[in-house]
């Protein structure tokens, strides 16, 4: 399922590219990490499968950044702060006609997220934070580290050499990291790629923390690579009612490892129901150890069977309720 067109939202004096794909009853804003390309996006397995299952119960809202991809470059001598940033989420929901949507901020995109949600909160339905943080420096990597990677970024950009930071499980998959070397060459040029990570560094966004209302799902791998699993930790103690679920996993972009699972937490989340080829998966095997064993069980054994078949239902029955009440 390709999105027909991209189009452009004017936000301030820049155009940001946006696609909108999926019919859902709410609408889901995609905010990416460090960089992204709208079109590349769409080749990629694990990616295309993302977007397809987000999109499968709701319109999804997708776009580039300014600086990045689609949308229009930076003057990389007088770069926009979080809050100039934040503001193309809202111009993109204007363009849209979204009145009010579900933000998902994926890495870099979470502290985005996070500001609109503070600064916008009866346009933010839910919030969701996948591999998120709120002080860059503290989280992703020093001083030091950066300076390092902004080396790398100049001198070596478009040939994949940033994969090691971002998904080091995926290094050795060749036909993963020549993907990986075009989507650092069409998402930004070595300049802005610099420019851009300078920008992620100031990142500091612990003090609107607070002023969150939203119902807040909180999504980070426990060996997340790039961004230390203690941000999110962290979030979920500062952010009021955040839930955090923490899944193995060590490959940072949201697309890479078990995208299922990351697509079946948001799906809970945002719609209250268990996701279905999740409910279906469990179901199934349930069923099968009931039928298989019950007929060389004796009378003690098929009670205590039974008896752990029917708290496991409501055990599935109770999570289904509890995201319902929390979303209300």
């Amino acid at each position: 399922m390709r999105p027909i067109e991209t189009r452009y939202a004017r936000s301030g004096d820049v155009r940001i590219a946006y696609q909108v794909v999926g019919q859902g009853s709410f609408d889901l804003v995609f905010v990416p990490g460090f960089i992204s390309n709208l079109d590349l996006q769409w080749e990629d397995e694990g990616y295309s499968r993302l977007l397809k299952r987000l999109s499968a119960f709701s319109r999804l809202i997708l776009f580039d950044k300014r600086g990045t991809g689609l949308s229009d470059r930076v003057d990389n001598r007088h770069l926009p702060g979080l809050e100039t940033r934040m503001d193309d989420v809202r111009a993109v929901m204007d363009a849209t006609g979204s009145g009010r949507a579900a933000i998902l901020g994926a890495s870099e995109g979470a502290p985005m997220a996070m500001l609109f949600a503070a600064t916008y909160p009866e346009r933010t339905r839910a919030l969701v934070l996948y591999g998120g943080y709120a002080h860059f420096h503290k989280w992703v990597m020093p001083q030091e580290r950066l300076e390092a990677f902004i080396e790398i970024a100049e001198t070596c950009w478009g040939t994949g050499a940033t994969l090691p930071n971002f998904a080091p499980g995926r290094v050795d998959d060749t036909h993963f990291a020549r993907w990986w070397a075009r989507f650092e060459r069409l998402s930004a040029g070595p300049t802005a790629a610099a420019a851009l990570a300078r920008m992620n560094a100031d990142i500091d966004v612990r003090g609107i923390l607070s002023a969150i209302s939203a119902p807040t799902l909180l999504i980070h791998r426990r060996n997340d690579a790039r961004v230390d699993p203690e941000a999110s930790r962290f979030l979920a103690t500062k952010i009021r009612g955040a839930r955090l679920a923490e899944i193995p996993g060590r490959d940072h972009p949201i697309w890479t490892g078990d995208v299922d699972r990351v697509a079946d937490l948001i799906e809970e989340c945002l719609t209250g129901q268990p996701a279905v080829a999740g409910t279906e998966r469990v179901l199934a095997a349930l069923l099968v150890t009931r039928i298989f064993d019950t007929a060389k069980l004796g009378d003690r054994m098929w009670s205590e069977r039974s008896q752990r078949f029917q708290e496991t239902w409501r055990l599935l029955v109770g999570r289904h309720v509890s995201w319902k009440r929390w979303l209300r």
